[in-house]
């Protein structure tokens, strides 16, 4: 949260710098592109969400059912538990108290994992889309892009050509 307060507040200053800085010059280019909408339209983000998926699918499956078991085996107990002996019931409970532990492990790893992992797939999709923002903006003299602010008027937003370029 701090970080993301800081980083506006650096770039608001970047902006009054940059304009204070040129007022004899010519005009200045300014860019913006969305890196939400890059992450959500670019080809290579869907190409990367969709390796994450296929990746995890398989694990994911598994905690379904292990949660179902799981559920399964409460339900079973919650019925049966009037008529079983003391020790019956302790140990079906201590089945239960062991089962939810391994699925709430393996559910915690899960997440991990998959954080992890789609983090370093949105890392090579944020360079590779770096890259073109800086070949786009070399090639039509942008002064500066952004990826980050409050409010961007449409004029500036250069997403459309970056999702362009990407997408080939």
């Amino acid at each position: 949260m701090k970080l993301s307060v800081l980083s506006k507040c650096a770039a608001g200053a970047a902006i009054l710098l940059f304009s204070l800085g040129n007022v004899h010059a010519q005009e200045n280019k300014i860019g913006f592109v969305s890196t939400d909408r890059i992450f959500r339209e670019a080809a290579p983000a869907k190409v990367a969400t969709a390796k994450i998926e296929q990746e995890f699918s398989k694990r994911e499956k598994e905690l379904q059912d292990l949660a179902a078991r799981l559920k399964s085996m409460s339900d079973k107990l919650d019925k049966e538990a009037a008529v079983l002996s003391e020790s019956d019931r302790a140990r079906r409970q201590r089945e239960l108290s062991d089962l939810d532990k391994d699925f709430q492990r393996k559910q915690r790893e899960f997440r991990e994992d998959l954080n992890q992992r789609r983090n370093e797939e949105l890392a090579t999709v944020l360079e590779r889309t770096n890259k073109v923002i800086k070949q786009i903006a070399e090639a039509e003299k942008y002064d500066i892009v952004f990826q980050e602010a409050v409010y961007i008027s449409p004029r500036i937003d250069i997403t459309d050509k970056v999702l362009r370029a990407l997408n080939k």
